[in-house]
C-alpha cells in the first residue's frame, strides 16, 4: 500500500509541476510574443492575455497546493530525510534551496494575485472611462513578476535534479 501511495504522490507531483511551470513557460515564451505579434490592438491583446491568465490561475493555485501535499509525502519516504530543519547531507541542502525558491514563487504569486491583478482590473475600468491610469506599467510589472516566477520555477527544477542525483 505504501508504494501505491508514493507512486500516486509522484504522479500528482509531476503533473502539478508540469501544469504550473509548463504553463508559465508557455505563457512567457509563446503566448505573450504571439499575442503581441498577431493582436495589433493593445486592448484586444490585453483582454486575450488577461483572459488566458484568469483561466490558468485556478489550475496554477491547485498545483501549488498539490505540490505541498505530495512533497510532504515524498520527503517523509525519502531515506535522505533526517528530520525537520536537519541539514546534514547534500540532499537536505538541495531540498532547502528548492523549498526557498518555492516559497519565493508563492510570495510572487501572492503579490500578483492580490496586488497586481486587482490593480490591473481597476486600471482597466479607468481606461474604459478615458480616465488617467497606470495600466501599461501594471501590465509590465505583472509580466516581469511572471518571468520571475518562471526563473524561480527553473531553480526549483535545478535543485530537484540535484537532490534526485544524490
Amino acid at each position: 500500500m505504501q508504494e501505491t501511495i508514493l507512486s500516486i504522490s509522484y504522479f500528482v507531483h509531476l503533473l502539478a509541476t508540469v501544469t504550473w511551470i509548463g504553463g508559465l513557460l508557455i505563457l512567457t515564451l509563446f503566448v505573450w510574443p504571439l499575442a503581441h505579434r498577431f493582436l495589433r490592438n493593445p486592448d484586444e491583446r490585453r483582454q486575450f492575455v488577461l483572459g488566458l491568465q484568469r483561466r490558468f490561475r485556478p489550475m496554477a493555485n491547485l498545483s501549488l497546493v498539490l505540490l505541498v501535499g505530495t512533497g510532504m509525502i515524498q520527503t517523509g519516504a525519502d531515506p535522505n530525510y533526517e528530520g525537520l530543519l536537519t541539514f546534514d547531507n547534500g540532499w537536505t541542502i538541495a531540498m532547502l534551496f528548492k523549498h526557498l525558491a518555492y516559497v519565493g514563487m508563492v510570495a510572487l504569486v501572492g503579490i500578483v494575485q492580490f496586488g497586481i491583478v486587482p490593480a490591473i482590473e481597476r486600471a482597466t475600468l479607468l481606461a474604459a472611462r478615458d480616465q488617467p491610469n497606470d495600466l501599461a506599467q501594471l501590465i509590465k510589472r505583472e509580466a516581469n513578476l511572471t518571468r520571475g516566477l518562471l526563473g524561480l520555477g527553473i531553480i526549483v527544477l535545478l535543485f530537484t535534479a540535484i537532490a534526485t542525483a544524490i
